[in-house]
């Protein structure tokens, strides 16, 4: 697990908000603002062009970036809702999957 203090957010990390409307959610970063916020999306509810600014102290950030999330962005300056979709399903499977073999996951 990530500690917020030790690293900074990157494009395409994965975040769980744990204040807010959508606490408890998946979400990825999509850009960041300054050393305080980011602009999170998961391209089902929150669509990339309507990315939702966020604190960092507002998020719990987890220990998985997608590459496809993060190499769209930094090529092209997007990303569209279905790769954020597939990144938030694919780290959601990934979860559950670890959990059946037997594995702890922290949250």
């Amino acid at each position: 697990m990530v500690s917020d203090s030790e690293s900074m957010p990157q494009i395409g990390q994965m975040v769980r908000i744990i204040k807010g409307r959508d606490a408890e959610k998946l979400g990825v970063i999509v850009n960041i603002l300054d050393d305080r916020f980011v602009l999170v999306a998961d391209g089902d509810k929150r669509k990339y062009d309507r990315a939702k600014r966020k604190n960092l102290i507002h998020l719990e950030l987890l220990d998985f970036i997608s590459p496809e999330v993060a190499r769209s962005i930094l090529e092209t300056g997007r990303v569209t809702n279905g790769k954020l979709r597939y990144a938030v399903a694919k780290f959601s499977d990934e979860k559950v999957i670890a959990l059946k073999k037997g594995d702890h996951i922290d949250g």
